[in-house]
């Protein structure tokens, strides 16, 4: 149980995260271009994140250099004039906040804080006679608060110039501590919380994908479905590593999952494809259902191969409709409360033979991967190209989504 509120946003593991740039599937820190810029910046603090989330737009991004050299030491850090050091020390010199274009009206000109607003508001609308009206208010307020009044005009240059796109602190803030708490998950608990992404984009299979390939630059693996290991979304197995949902195979109802799951908490692992049809519900279980499992991989468990699932025996049906034929005929032989008297032979249950597995080709890669990407939306346990690895990681230096 994790209260979000008393997660520590001062947490060194969380922060060698955003170090890293590993903020894939974190709020607010996950594009391309801010995690450039959280390798560059190393923050340290949660006032670091603050300014990045409100430096990174259009505008304000020019900034960023400058922040981040002034930070590590690379550049001076200049402050428009010397009383301004307590409002800007936190951004190096650089006005990022709306807050700190009234503070610097407070402070230097001796506004109110109503009239800082109005200011503030009157510099994002850059009305030229309206500017020209307030820069001079601001500029005697400022020589009377004893500030050269050539100094004067050039902060107020700046901060018009900052004003234009400057963002408010305290949405910064809420968006910032938000984020940290989803990076601080992630730092700690990665299997799990890469879990729960998973789920919420379940619909979205781009998504999926990219998360996926996530989770194997982790180290966390994301298994093929199982019938003895999977619940209803992705989960968290024992080891560690995380299990496709079953409800997420195309053409598997829900009504089937919720029984198969609920049979399988309250008496244990299936021991074969027959104990399973024996023991889910009559009801809940048909040959369709069963065979969008197999071509997933949920059923590899009963160390069947998937095309053998499919083999037709007799000529009239596959080794899967025998199965759930043979299911329905033992619940309904125990619902009648007939015993026969074969029941102890082998293979038997009330004298009703268990169907015979046959034999048959194995598919190829190919085949396989292509059924798995039919009822899961794409290769799971293996891809196409896993024959050419090697080549690809000696020849080539990028991914084709990212041409």
């Amino acid at each position: 149980e994790i209260d979000p509120e008393e997660i520590d946003i001062t947490d060194l593991k969380t922060f060698e995260l955003y170090q890293k740039g590993e903020t894939v599937a974190t709020f607010q820190f996950e594009s391309d271009g801010m995690r450039k810029y959280l390798k560059q910046l190393l923050p340290t603090d949660i006032e670091d994140l603050i300014a990045m989330n409100a430096l990174y737009r259009p505008g304000p991004m020019d900034n960023i250099p400058t922040f981040v050299n002034r930070k590590h030491g690379r550049e001076p850090i200049i402050y428009p004039h010397d009383m301004l050091e307590g409002i800007l020390k936190n951004t190096y010199g650089i006005m990022v906040y709306q807050e700190q274009i009234m503070q610097v009206a407070q402070k230097m000109a001796n506004y109110t804080l109503g009239q800082a607003d109005l200011l503030r508001r009157a510099m994002g609308k850059k009305k030229a006679d309206v500017m020209a009206q307030e820069r001079a208010g601001f500029v005697k307020g400022a020589v009377d608060n004893g500030v050269n009044e050539k100094n004067a005009g050039e902060v107020f240059d700046t901060m018009e110039k900052f004003a234009s796109y400057g963002f408010n602190k305290s949405h910064a803030a809420a968006y910032s501590v938000l984020a940290f708490r989803t990076a601080f998950l992630k730092a700690h608990y990665p299997a799990e919380y890469m879990a729960a992404v998973l789920t919420h984009n379940v619909s979205d299979i781009t998504k999926i994908t990219f998360f996926i390939e996530e989770c194997r630059r982790m180290g966390i693996k994301v298994l093929s479905p199982c019938v003895n290991e999977s619940m209803r979304l992705f989960a968290v197995t024992d080891a560690g590593h995380i299990r496709f949902g079953l409800e997420a195979i195309k053409g598997v109802g829900g009504n089937m999952v919720d029984a198969l799951i609920a049979e399988r908490k309250k008496n244990g692992r299936y021991t074969s494809l027959f104990d399973m049809c024996k023991r889910i519900p009559t009801g809940s279980l048909n040959r369709k259902a069963l065979e969008q499992l197999a071509y997933a991989g949920a059923l590899d468990t009963f160390e069947i191969k998937r095309p053998q699932y499919f083999e037709v025996i007799d000529g009239t049906s596959n080794l899967l409709e025998k199965a759930v034929q043979y299911g329905n005929k033992i619940q309904l032989e125990k619902n009648s409360s007939q015993v026969s008297l074969f029941g102890a032979s082998t293979g038997a249950v009330g004298g009703i033979q268990e169907p015979k597995v046959p034999m048959a080709e194995d598919w190829t890669l190919m085949e396989k991967l292509n059924f798995e990407k039919d009822v899961i939306g794409f290769f799971l346990s293996g891809h196409p190209l896993d024959t050419y690895k090697l080549e690809i990681k000696s020849f080539t230096s990028t991914g084709l989504a990212e041409i």
